[in-house]
């Protein structure tokens, strides 16, 4: 649950540029990674009134720098910031996608992303989007769980608390 003093402090909003320099560099750093990446989740992301801005301000507005330069570190940490962005609005995390999917290392960060942002109780996918991201990835043709996440897609489907049935369908028509 959120904390409203550690959000928005006694004196009002959080500024964005203490959201990004208290979380930029975090999820590139092993230590606390796992712990960072949950506050950011649950934190930030699943909040729409702070969703849009905690993810520009830890990826959104980097990721050419980050796809570009394609160093590490970086790297390590926009791989994370996707993985638990599944709850950020499509509006806002499709344009980070665009970008992301030039760097064919990201493209399993990005499966996990859309593959969560199907599942995740808050989870936000465009019916349209998502698909033509998913088809963009090079990912190995085994990889778990993709052709049921195609299919879900395919048929339309946004969210799995949306369309509780979906997934089992997808499963038994991919066995």
């Amino acid at each position: 649950m959120r904390d409203p003093v550690r959000e928005r402090g006694r004196r009002g909003p959080l500024p964005a540029d203490v959201l990004g320099d208290g979380y930029r560099e975090r999820p590139e750093a092993d230590r606390h990674a796992e712990a960072v990446t949950y506050s950011l989740w649950v934190d930030w992301f699943e909040d729409p009134a702070t969703s849009a801005t905690a993810f520009a301000e830890v990826l959104g507005d980097d990721v050419d720098r980050v796809v570009t330069e394609a160093s590490e570190a970086p790297l390590r940490g926009a791989r994370r910031v996707l993985e638990c962005s599944g709850p950020v609005r499509w509006t806002v995390k499709e344009p980070t996608h665009r970008a992301a999917v030039r760097l064919p290392a990201l493209h399993p960060a990005l499966f996990h992303t859309l593959r969560a942002g199907f599942h995740d109780v808050h989870g936000d996918l465009e019916p349209a989007g998502a698909p033509a991201l998913l088809d963009r990835l090079e990912l190995p043709a085994d990889t778990r769980h993709l052709a049921e996440l195609r299919h879900v897609l395919a048929a339309g489907h946004r969210n799995h608390y949306r369309s509780p049935g979906a997934w089992d369908d997808a499963v038994r028509s991919c066995s």
